[in-house]
């Protein structure tokens, strides 16, 4: 475990993007992560990781228009021309702005639309991504996202994503474990990281309930810890989390988890 992720989707929202890279390094972390960046030139980004001294972990894939409630479109049965126009140019942008890994999300379901289906074009879409991204260096990750987050999401349960990266069988492509995910519907995500550590490129935490900090809900984050250090994990772990009051308020937590866990 090489420590924590600063997600700066989530965290700094007091302010703006550009310089939320600055205030994460001020922070103590080493290393960020955003789910979208394309309102920023990818040298712009690149520029300001170095410019701060920092890593990134991970973007997505653009995830189309979030005001009319798109979660992706990997999965969908009317976009599949539309999600393979994204590719490269996702993955040209990933490269420019020195980003190893982008999330592809598979969407949210259509009303009446065939599940089975659905994951024919899911399973057909990732294995042209992953292809594309091979060819230039980038891991692809599935990242289940449960349906008290993201009502109807494609793939909510972890299984599911074992499933799909089985079937696609690409190796750059990797498991984004969200234990707040998994906890929410009622997985064991202790099990999970024990059964499925080689799949898992990346974690995801926030406590449940409430998607905050770290020991404002139930999730024993000490175990979580134990077990990934269990099974070898050799990443970051990514504060995915709302925080209660300013995110510098909020990072209290982290220093009682402990300084060789503090990235």
């Amino acid at each position: 475990m090489k420590g924590f992720s600063a997600h700066i989707g989530y965290l700094f929202q007091e302010l703006p993007l550009e310089r939320r890279f600055a205030a994460a390094r001020d922070a103590g972390f080493r290393m960020v992560e955003h789910p979208s960046l394309y309102s920023l030139p990818a040298t712009r980004v690149r520029q300001l990781l170095s410019d701060c001294g920092l890593g990134i972990v991970q973007s997505s894939f653009p995830a189309g228009d979030i005001a009319r409630g798109e979660k992706g479109f990997a999965a969908l049965p009317d976009e599949i021309e539309r999600f393979r126009a994204s590719v490269s140019v996702s993955l040209d942008y990933a490269v420019q702005a020195g980003i190893p890994a982008l999330h592809c999300m598979a969407g949210v379901r259509p009303p009446g639309a065939d599940p089975e289906r659905m994951w024919d074009i899911y399973i057909a879409n990732m294995r042209v991504a992953a292809e594309a991204a091979a060819e230039r260096g980038v891991l692809v990750l599935i990242e289940p996202i449960s349906s008290g987050s993201i009502a109807d999401y494609f793939i909510e349960d972890p299984l599911e994503a074992v499933r799909a990266i089985t079937e696609i069988g690409a190796s750059n492509v990797r498991l984004l474990f969200d234990v707040f995910h998994a906890t929410m519907i009622g997985s064991d995500p202790f099990a999970f990281i024990r059964d499925h550590a080689a799949l898992i490129y990346h974690v995801h935490i926030a406590d449940h309930p409430g998607r905050h900090e770290p020991g404002t809900g139930i999730i024993d984050f000490d175990r979580l810890y134990t077990t990934l250090e269990e099974v070898h994990y050799d990443g970051f772990i990514g504060c995915e989390y709302s925080p209660r009051g300013g995110t510098l308020e909020g990072l209290g937590w982290m220093k009682r988890a402990g300084a060789s866990r503090h990235a």
